[in-house]
This record gives C-alpha cells, sequence and structure tokens, in this order.
C-alpha cells in the first residue's frame, strides 16, 4: 500500500440531500456528550503515543478518520498550531485549515519529527499514520470501551458530531464551525444547535427548582398505589 496521499474521495450524487440528524429513527443519539467526551480524551492518554495522536488529533479537529489518515507533515504549521486538511465529501478540491491545542501540536512534532520531515522532500509528503481505515476505526472503537460508551455514538462520527456540539456550546460562530468541519451549507452546521447546552440546563434548574416537592414522588406514595 503506498505511504502518499490519496486524491480526495468525490461526494455521491445524493449525499448532498440527505437529511442530517444528531439522532437515529429509533431515537439513538449519535453524538458523544460532554461527559463521555471527557472519559474518552482521557482514555486516549494512555494508549501507545501513535495511536494517542491519532484519536486526540481526530476529537480536536472534529475530521472524518480518512481525512486524518492522510495527513502529513506537509499538512501542519507547526509555529500556527495549524492543520490543513484535505475536505472529503465535496466535489471540488477543498482544504480547510483548523487549530489545534498547542500541546498537541508539540506532541506531533516530537513524536514524527513534523519539522524535520517538511524540509526533506521525501518524506514530508508521508503519512503520519499509514493505517487502513479499519485499523484506525479499531483504534477509536477501543478508547469507547474504554471509557464506557456504547451506543450509536460510540465511533468516529460520534466525536465529529462531539465536536461540533462542543465548539457551538463555547460560543465559537456558527460559520467558523462550519469552516472547521469542511460543512457545503451552514443548514448542516445548524444541526448542532439542537443539543441541549449548558444555558439551557441553567434555565432548566431555575424551573425545576419551582416545582422542587412534586419532582419525586416519595416511595410511600408508591406502595400506596401499587395497592
Amino acid at each position: 500500500m503506498s505511504n502518499t496521499v490519496a486524491p480526495p474521495r468525490q461526494a455521491g450524487a445524493g449525499w448532498a440531500g440527505k437529511a442530517a440528524s444528531l439522532y437515529a429513527v429509533g431515537g439513538a443519539r449519535k453524538y458523544v456528550n460532554a461527559a463521555e467526551r471527557h472519559r474518552a480524551l482521557a482514555a486516549m492518554r494512555e494508549l501507545p503515543p501513535k495511536k494517542a495522536l491519532f484519536a486526540l488529533t481526530l476529537a480536536w479537529t472534529g475530521a472524518r478518520v480518512s481525512e486524518v489518515l492522510a495527513l502529513t507533515a506537509a499538512s501542519f504549521q507547526v509555529e500556527a498550531g495549524v492543520v490543513a486538511i484535505i475536505t472529503l465529501k465535496r466535489r471540488s478540491f477543498i482544504v480547510r485549515e483548523v487549530p489545534i491545542p498547542p500541546d498537541l501540536m508539540a506532541a506531533l512534532d516530537q513524536q514524527f519529527g513534523i519539522a524535520a520531515r517538511q524540509r526533506d522532500p521525501a518524506t514530508r509528503t508521508l503519512r503520519l499514520w499509514p493505517w487502513h481505515r479499519t485499523t484506525a476505526w479499531r483504534v477509536i472503537k477501543g478508547v469507547m470501551a474504554q471509557a464506557g460508551v456504547a451506543g450509536r455514538q460510540a465511533c468516529p462520527r460520534g466525536l465529529r458530531h462531539a465536536f461540533g456540539v462542543g465548539t457551538l456550546q463555547a460560543t465559537i460562530p456558527i460559520t467558523l464551525t462550519s469552516v472547521w468541519l469542511g460543512h457545503a451549507s451552514l443548514r448542516t452546521t445548524a444541526i448542532y444547535t439542537t443539543a441541549c447546552g449548558p444555558e439551557e440546563l441553567a434555565f432548566a434548574r431555575r424551573f425545576w427548582e419551582t416545582s422542587r416537592a412534586v419532582v419525586i414522588i416519595p416511595p410511600t406514595s408508591r406502595r400506596t398505589r401499587a395497592r
């Protein structure tokens, strides 16, 4: 298998028209919530370095598995802490730049010698993770199992959705989140606004406080009704 960057996959004819949602038809959640993401990030740090860095790059860019697998030393601006990602599922060739945490950029440079590779024409376009997609999926599935995350969200796409939800709940403009995720339309990014955020929970708690006495039915009442 070649270790060079593959050209971006073309979008299918019907892809743009698919209805997007954070929930499956039966109501199963597709995104990793904040608590699950926190546990997943902790589990990622326990992996061997190359696997850990792959998983963390996936989580902190919101990229698709194939997009991260295509990254090379040439994809990074080390000093700026930015990674250039070739966007898949688009009919034209599009590259988006996504900032990543400084400690992640430093760890990537230390592990792969990115700055040194960039100066060598023979290595600058070699993939950092020359894996098959199946291997990458197994890494993330293992992380999810270790973090106690199960269900539809326990997969790479669940992390991508978590990135979208998390950025908007951190008050990052939806236009910027859309660019970072490589969406062709803001309508696609808008699905992440449907997740219940911290502000909504704060309002809900105030409402619960007004009816605290009737939120929980006392055990004695339940036994009485059972008779």
